[in-house]
Formats: C-alpha cells, sequence, structure tokens
C-alpha cells in the first residue's frame, strides 16, 4: 500500500510530494519495520506516475518477495535545473559544462535537501510509522546516487545501508571524492554501487561514466566494509534497466 501526502522541504521552502510504502499485513500486525529513503519519488512505485513511464516497480517487488520494508519516496524538483541543484551537494559549472556545454554554475542545495531528510522528515517518519529507528537505508540513481553517497559522509550514523545506482559522480568528481577520502564511513554496514556499459546522459558518453565511478569505488572500498561494485555490461541509463537489478540491489542491502 502507498501512502502519499505533501511535506515543506524547510531550508529550501519548497512544498514535495512524499510517497509512504508499507507492507501489505502492516495495518494488520504491530511489527516494526526498518525503513529506505529513495529520491525521485514519482519514479519508484508506478509506471502511471513516473516521468518516462516506467518505474522501478519497487512496490511490486516488495509485495512479491516479502522483504518487510517501509519506503519512503521523495519527489525530485522538476522545475528548470531544480533537480541538479538538490541533488548536488556543490555549486559547479562542471556538470552543466558537461551535460549543456554550458558555463552556469548550478547546484550547492544537497547539503540543506539531507539535512531536511535527516533532521526533520526522517524523525516525523518515525513517529507516524512504526520503524526501526537506527535501521534506515537511502538509495537513488544518477544524480540520486551522488546525494545519496553525499548523505552516508555526512550522515554515516543514520543511513547504514546505501544504494548509489548508476551515480552522476562526475558532476561534483573532485569535491565527493575529497569529502569520502575524509570521512569516517565505520558506521555504514553495506554500500553497494553499480554502472551500465551503455549509459548515456546529454553529453556523458558511457566511458565518463564507467571512469567516474571507477575512480569513487577504491575510495568507498577502503572506508566500508561491505562495498559491492558492479559494472553492468550494456545497461543503459533509464528505469527499466535499474528495474531489472531492483532485487539483487535489495537483496545485499536487507539480507
Amino acid at each position: 500500500m502507498i501512502e502519499t501526502f505533501k511535506v515543506t522541504i524547510t531550508p529550501l521552502n519548497r512544498q514535495r510530494t512524499v510517497r509512504v510504502f508499507v507492507p501489505k499485513d502492516y495495518h494488520e500486525s504491530e511489527r516494526r519495520y526498518p525503513v529506505l529513503y529513495m529520491h525521485d519519488g514519482q519514479n519508484i512505485f508506478t509506471d502511471k506516475e513516473a516521468n518516462y513511464s516506467a518505474s522501478w516497480g519497487i512496490g511490486e517487488y516488495l509485495d512479491e518477495s516479502g522483504l518487510d520494508l517501509i519506503v519512503v519516496g521523495i519527489d525530485c524538483n522538476v522545475f528548470g535545473y531544480g533537480r541538479y541543484n538538490e541533488y548536488s551537494p556543490w555549486k559547479s559549472n562542471t556538470g552543466a559544462k558537461v551535460l549543456f556545454n554550458s558555463d552556469k554554475i548550478i547546484g550547492g542545495e544537497g547539503d540543506a535537501y539531507i539535512r531536511y531528510i535527516a533532521e526533520e522528515l526522517k524523525p516525523s517518519i518515525d513517529q507516524k510509522y512504526r520503524t526501526i529507528a537506527d535501521e534506515t537505508a537511502m538509495a537513488g540513481s544518477s544524480m540520486g546516487g551522488l546525494i545519496s553517497t553525499y548523505a552516508a559522509c555526512m550522515y554515516p550514523q543514520i543511513f547504514k545501508k546505501i544504494a548509489s545506482i548508476s551515480s552522476a559522480y562526475y558532476f561534483n568528481q573532485k569535491e565527493i571524492e575529497e569529502l569520502i577520502a575524509k570521512s569516517d564511513l565505520s558506521a555504514i554496514e553495506r554500500f553497494y554501487m553499480d554502472i551500465g556499459t551503455n549509459e548515456v546522459s546529454a553529453r556523458v558518453t558511457p566511458e565518463m561514466y564507467v571512469a567516474s565511478n571507477e575512480a569513487v569505488y577504491p575510495l568507498l572500498k577502503g572506508k566500508v566494509k561491505n562495498c559491492r561494485f558492479d559494472i553492468i555490461e550494456g545497461a543503459a541509463h533509464h528505469e527499466k534497466d535499474w528495474r531489472k537489478r531492483v532485487p539483487e540491489i535489495f537483496e545485499y542491502l536487507f539480507s
């Protein structure tokens, strides 16, 4: 079952839709459940609501697999460069240059966005739902992978399991590598990351995606005991490809 409501991301003064999936027996039991926070919430549950008419099918997978998990999907900012701004912790012209051949400086709102999730949304969800408060994970793809990695570095005691899928590390490559290098990630229990060999975003080539992720993995591997990196032959930068990987990703994070 999916429950939908509006929130205000207070540091940015923006209203946003949040979608919460609860297990089938949630209302008939008194059990508590771990929680997974996911970005691009409109794309994770149903094809009808997804931006490109293809979703991750998370609810369907959880119902079929029997994995007991609450999933909180936070819709992205669809206006202009809003998604890039909120999912990038640092202002930069690198991303705009690589993507659009533009010198425009974008990004820099990611810290406020993650701080809101950690300090306001999570406590609210823990109060409203029967969660296991200290079993919290985060996942995202592309820019959502970048911001999930940032969340692991800034709040490792909260977000202890991370899935960074097809991550757009190139957007803040230097900054995210420096942050990982200086962060204590010993509290992170599992970190999953992957990249496909056929991923393209505007002017970002598959080779750029692979090289960007290959540069990050050794830094994380040296900090996180259980860290996995898959290079997936032929996989593209699209929800239909991420959907295929859902069972393996969730099994790795929550088994």
